[in-house]
C-alpha cells in the first residue's frame, strides 16, 4: 500500500508541474475585464450559497460556480466547488472530474481533497484508487481529537472492499427505465405499489404540483403524490397528479401501499417533525389523511413504513432514540401491532441487532408473503450510501441475517425505496442513470434469479402463463396451488342479475385454526379486490354483503408452490327464493359424514345468515361424483346434508326452517360425457371435486 501512495503522490507532483492554477484576480484578465467581472460575480453568489447557513444550497449554487468555471477553469476554488455540488446532487459521479482538475491545480487548496477524490473513485466504482486516496486522508487524521473523522474513513474503506467483493459475482437482473408515462426531468422517487403491481403511486417534484411552488431552500418543487397503472392496457397509463386531500401546498411523499390498495401511508413534514399519515380510499376518492398515533409518530423523525399483509402490523423506521445509545439521529426499524379492542397502535418492538446496525436503516418494504423484508441500511456490508437488504422471518421467529441484494441492485451511491410485486420476479427502484430522463427516475428491476441448466430454458415462458383467469361458476372445487409460496386472489364483485360492482366484506380464514386472520372490502365504485395469499395455509373465503347470501371459497396453498394469480369475478346472489350457493368450506371425510372442524366457521356463518334472516327457510343439499354406487352415494349425501342441518339446530335455528336431501350423483355440475372429454387426468379430478359438494337453497323467505 505504502509503494501505491508513493506512486499516486509523484504521479500527482508531476502533474501538479504542467497544471498551472489561474486564480479569479483580474490581474490575469487584463484584457477581458467585462467577462472577468460577471464571471467574479458568479462565483461570489455561488460562495454565498455555499454557507453553511442554514445550510448549503448545491443545487443552487452549481449553475452560477458552472458560469465561472467556463470563464475560467483553471480555478482550484471553483473546481472544487463544482465537485461538491456534484457530490450532493442526483448526478454524484460528475464530482471526480473536478476534483482531479481542483487537485492538479492547487494540490494544497483542502485539507480534505484526497477523503473527496476518495469519494469520487468510490462512486465510480474505482475501488483500489478510491482505498488510496482514503489511506492518504486517513494518514492525516489525529486520531486521538478526530475520532469521528478516523471512524467515517475506515467505514469508507471497508465500503469499497465489500464493493469489490460483490461486483466479482453481479447478479443477474434486468434494469428498465419505466418510460416517459412515468418519469419526466424532474425527479421521480419512493414509488409504491399494489401486491400485484397493477397500480402504483410516486413522489415527484413537477410544476403541476398542487399550488405550483417551489421549495426556496432547495430550488426545486415540492412534492406530490402521482399515480399510473395497468387495469386497461399493456402499459403504464401516464402518471397524474391524485390531487387533494392527499396532496397539499407543501411536501406531501407515498410512504407505503397495503396490498388491496385501499390504505395509503404518507409522509408530512409537519415542520421539520417529519410524520407518517394514512389515508383511506373509498371508489376513487382518498380520505384526509390522519396522523398515526403516538406509538408511531414520537417527536423524532418517521418517514418509512410498511403494512403487514393482514394489515394487523406495521414496519416502520424512527430516529427515536435508544436508551443504551442515546442517539436520536440513528434510524432503526421498529414494529407496531394492531389492537383490536382499543383500536390503536400499540406493542411497539425494535426489530433485533442483527437487522439494525449501529447506521441508518431506512426504506422498509413488506413484501406480500409477510415474512420477507426488503430495507436499505448504511451498515452491514454496503458498498457505499444506502444499500438494499432482504431478511426472512423464520417459523420460530427469529429472522435469518441481512442478505446484501448485490450488484447491479445495489451502487457505491444511496440505493432506497426498493419494492418487489407478489410475484417475487418483479421489482421496482429509484436511480439515477445516465439514460434517464434528466434526475432521479422509477425503474423496474427483473429478478432473475440463479443462472440455470439449459434444460430449464422454458421457464420464462411458463412464468409469462402462469397467469390464469378462472370464471366464477356455481360451484368451484378447492384449487391446489401446487407449486406458490404465495398467491394473489383478485377479481370483482358484482351483483348477480345487474352485473353493477358492489362494496363487499372480504373475511380470510385458517382453516386448520377457524380464525378470521384478516379482513378486506372490495372497492366500493369499481368493486375490485385482492387478497394476499402466502403458503403453507389453506384458507377458506367469505364474501358478504347486505341483502345477499354470502359467497364462499376455498385455497390449499402449497409451502413450496411457485407464485399464482387466480383471478374469479365474484356474483353475489339476493337472498331471495329459488337462489342457491355452495357451502365450499364444508368439510368432511373421504366416504364419511361426520364434520370436520374446519367447517365450523362456514357453518357459523350460515347460522348468522339465519339468525339475520327470521324467516328465511331453505334446503341443505349433499351430493357427490359418479364414482362408487349409486345408493351408497345417495346415502352419503343425504348423511352429509343431515349432519349441517343437526349443527344449525344445536345454534338454534328452527327446525321446521330447514330442509335437508341427499341427492348423490344426480345434479352433477360436469356431467361424465363432458368429463370423459377431458385430456388431463387433473381437470377430471378437478371436475369430479366440482360435484362433490354442499349446497343451500332458499325455499322461502
Amino acid at each position: 500500500m505504502k509503494t501505491i501512495i508513493l506512486i499516486l503522490i509523484l504521479s500527482v507532483f508531476s502533474i501538479s508541474l504542467i497544471a498551472q492554477e489561474v486564480t479569479f484576480d483580474k490581474k490575469n484578465f487584463k484584457d477581458n475585464k467585462k467577462e472577468f467581472k460577471e464571471a467574479e460575480s458568479q462565483m461570489e453568489t455561488a460562495d454565498e450559497l455555499m454557507l453553511p447557513q442554514p445550510f448549503p444550497r448545491y443545487s443552487q449554487a452549481l449553475g452560477y460556480y458552472l458560469e465561472a468555471q467556463a470563464f475560467n477553469p483553471k480555478s482550484a476554488h471553483v473546481n472544487y466547488q463544482i465537485g461538491m455540488c456534484y457530490l450532493n446532487a442526483p448526478q454524484k459521479f460528475k464530482a471526480l472530474e473536478y476534483f482531479q482538475n481542483a487537485f492538479a491545480l492547487n494540490a494544497d487548496l483542502n485539507a480534505d481533497i484526497h477523503y473527496f477524490l476518495g469519494r469520487g473513485y468510490h462512486l465510480k466504482m474505482e475501488w483500489d484508487k478510491a482505498i488510496t486516496h482514503y489511506e492518504l486522508h486517513k494518514s492525516r487524521i489525529d486520531s486521538k481529537k478526530e475520532l469521528e473523522a478516523l471512524m467515517d474513513v475506515n467505514k469508507r474503506i471497508f465500503e469499497c472492499q465489500s464493493g469489490k467483493e460483490l461486483v466479482k459475482t453481479p447478479v443477474r437482473v434486468w434494469i428498465d427505465n419505466m418510460g416517459k408515462e412515468i418519469n419526466s426531468e424532474y425527479p421521480e422517487y419512493g414509488m409504491v405499489l399494489t401486491a400485484n403491481a397493477s397500480e402504483i403511486f410516486f413522489t415527484s417534484r413537477r410544476p403541476n404540483t398542487t399550488g405550483g411552488f417551489r421549495d426556496e431552500f432547495i430550488d426545486a418543487y415540492f412534492e406530490d403524490v402521482y399515480s399510473s397503472n395497468s387495469f386497461t392496457k399493456k402499459g403504464w397509463t401516464s402518471a397524474v397528479n391524485i390531487g387533494s386531500p392527499i396532496n397539499t401546498e407543501r411536501h406531501d411523499a407515498a410512504v407505503a401501499m397495503n396490498p388491496d390498495g385501499s390504505k395509503m401511508i404518507v409522509y408530512i413534514d409537519d415542520k421539520g417533525d417529519g410524520n407518517l399519515y394514512e389515508s383511506v380510499r373509498k371508489g376513487n376518492l382518498w380520505s384526509k389523511p390522519k396522523k398515526f398515533d403516538n406509538a408511531i409518530c414520537s417527536p423524532y423523525h418517521e418517514a418509512s413504513a410498511w403494512y403487514s399483509p393482514d394489515g394487523k402490523q406495521l414496519y416502520f423506521v424512527s430516529e427515536r432514540p435508544l436508551e443504551k445509545r442515546g442517539d436520536p439521529k440513528d434510524r432503526d426499524i421498529y414494529i407496531a401491532s394492531w389492537n383490536e379492542e382499543k383500536e390503536e397502535w400499540g406493542n411497539v418492538e425494535r426489530l433485533p441487532e442483527t437487522i439494525n446496525s449501529i447506521y441508518n436503516e431506512d426504506g422498509i418494504f413488506v413484501h406480500p408473503d409477510g415474512k420477507t423484508i426488503y430495507f436499505s441500511s448504511k451498515g452491514h456490508n454496503s458498498m457505499g450510501g444506502y444499500d438494499v437488504f432482504k431478511v426472512v422471518k423464520q417459523e420460530d421467529g427469529t429472522w435469518t441475517k441481512p442478505e446484501n441484494l448485490g450488484y447491479p441492485i445495489n451502487t457505491p451511491d444511496d440505493d432506497v425505496f426498493f419494492v418487489v410485486a407478489a410475484n417475487g420476479r418483479d421489482a421496482y427502484m429509484t436511480s439515477f442513470r445516465e439514460d434517464g430522463f434528466g434526475d432521479k427516475d422509477l425503474y423496474k428491476v427483473t429478478l432473475l434469479g440463479a443462472k440455470k441448466n439449459p434444460i430449464l430454458s422454458g421457464e420464462d415462458m411458463l412464468l409469462a402463463n402462469a397467469t390464469v383467469a378462472i370464471r366464477a361458476v356455481q360451484i368451484e372445487p378447492k384449487i391446489e396451488v401446487s407449486g406458490s409460496q404465495l398467491m394473489i386472489l383478485k377479481g370483482i364483485v358484482r351483483d348477480d342479475e345487474t352485473k353493477k360492482p358492489l362494496l363487499a366484506s372480504i373475511e380470510l380464514v385458517d382453516n386448520e385454526t377457524n380464525q378470521v386472520i384478516a379482513e378486506f372490502t372490495s372497492d366500493s365504485e369499481s368493486g375490485r379486490y385482492l387478497v394476499s395469499l402466502p403458503g403453507g395455509k389453506n384458507y377458506g373465503i367469505a364474501v358478504k354483503a347486505k341483502d345477499y347470501l354470502f359467497h364462499s371459497e376455498n385455497f390449499d396453498v402449497k409451502q413450496d408452490a411457485s407464485y399464482k394469480e387466480v383471478e374469479i369475478k365474484i356474483d353475489l346472489k339476493k337472498v331471495d327464493v329459488g337462489k342457491s350457493i355452495v357451502l365450499k368450506n364444508i368439510f368432511f371425510d373421504l366416504s364419511k359424514f361426520s364434520l370436520r372442524n374446519e367447517s365450523e366457521i362456514e357453518l357459523n356463518r350460515l347460522t348468522q345468515l339465519l339468525n339475520e334472516n327470521p324467516s328465511l327457510r331453505i334446503e341443505i343439499s349433499g351430493h357427490t361424483d359418479s364414482r362408487g354406487s349409486a345408493a351408497f352415494n345417495k346415502e352419503l349425501s343425504k348423511n352429509r346434508a343431515k349432519a349441517v342441518v343437526d349443527y344449525l339446530i344445536n345454534k338454534g335455528i328452527q327446525k321446521d326452517r330447514l330442509v335437508f336431501a341427499g341427492y348423490g350423483m344426480e345434479k352433477p355440475i360436469k356431467t361424465d360425457a363432458e368429463i370423459a372429454k377431458m385430456s388431463r387426468k387433473t381437470d377430471k379430478e378437478a371436475a369430479h371435486q366440482q360435484n362433490r359438494r354442499t349446497e343451500f337453497k332458499v325455499l322461502s323467505k
